[in-house]
C-alpha cells in the first residue's frame, strides 16, 4: 500500500524524524514477536535435539505459520503512528552531552 509521505511527515514536521521514530517502533515490535515466538518453540526443544535432527511436529509448525501471518513490524508500526497511539518526544538539545 502506498502512503502520502507528506501525511506521514505531518506530525513531526519533518520525513526523517517521522522515519527514525516509525524505525525504532518496528524494532519493539519485532523483537517482542521474536521473543515471544523463541518462547514458544522452546517448549519444543528437547535434549537429543542436534543440528542434523531435528524433530518437528504439527503444532510447532502451525506457531511458526501464525506468526509469518502477522502483520508485519513496519505495518504496525506505520498504523500507530496514523493513529496516533504512539508516543515520542525530541531530546533538548541541552540533555545531548558534547
Amino acid at each position: 500500500m502506498t502512503r502520502d509521505v507528506k501525511y506521514l511527515a505531518e506530525p513531526t514536521g519533518n520525513i526523517y524524524e517521522t522515519v527514525v521514530i516509525l524505525s525504532k517502533r518496528a524494532n519493539q515490535i519485532a523483537l517482542a514477536e521474536k521473543k515471544e515466538l523463541s518462547k514458544k518453540l522452546e517448549d519444543f526443544k528437547s535434549e537429543r535435539d542436534t543440528k542434523d535432527e531435528v524433530f518437528e511436529n504439527k503444532e510447532q509448525i502451525e506457531i511458526s505459520k501464525y506468526y509469518e501471518r502477522q502483520p508485519k513490524p513496519d505495518i504496525i508500526a506505520i498504523t500507530e503512528f496514523e493513529n496516533g497511539e504512539l508516543y515520542y518526544r525530541k531530546a533538548n538539545t541541552e540533555d545531548i552531552v558534547k
